[in-house]
């Protein structure tokens, strides 16, 4: 078995060369964890422990920070990611329907990705657009003012 088979089949390599990069700019975890998930686009428990290991650092303090931090991922995300607002401007004006939409045509409730990692859906609890509620946040573009058949479109309209 090679290292990378080992480790997750991730590029050691990569994470190999974030650490040392990181060691010569005496970044804090907080950056490196950010600079591997960029790299493998989430955080592997293989990855993590390999950081530690790399970093002298121990592994509980490792996973501790990428599990308090909500910009973490352990789980690979899909290509598209869908936050839809459940504040409560957005709930009570129609986020239930809009939220039923998307797990039907997803076929994943909140906080899954779908198999084929096309997409991850979140719920989050303020996107600071109450004026457009109900309102979600697909790949980083708030839109608002959804009904039913817009968020159909815009789920169809997704590769």
């Amino acid at each position: 078995m090679t290292e990378e088979e080992c480790r997750g089949g991730h590029d050691f390599a990569v994470i190999e060369a974030i650490a040392a990069k990181a060691k010569e700019e005496n970044l804090g975890l907080i950056p490196i964890l950010q600079r591997t998930q960029e790299a493998i686009g989430y955080l592997p428990k293989e990855a993590l422990r390999t950081l530690a290991e790399l970093l002298h650092v121990p592994y509980s303090k490792v996973f501790g920070v990428a599990t308090f931090y909500a910009q973490f991922h352990l789980t690979p995300r899909g290509r598209h990611i869908i936050q839809q607002c459940d504040g409560t401007a957005c709930h009570v004006k129609g986020g239930p329907r809009i939220r039923r939409v998307i797990e039907e045509a997803l076929g994943i409730p909140p906080g899954e990705t779908t198999s084929d990692l096309k997409a991850t859906y979140e719920i989050v609890y303020c996107l600071g657009s109450c004026g457009l509620a109900p309102a979600a946040m697909v790949d980083g573009k708030v839109v608002g003012r959804l009904t039913q058949d817009k968020m159909k479109r815009i789920l169809a309209s997704m590769e």
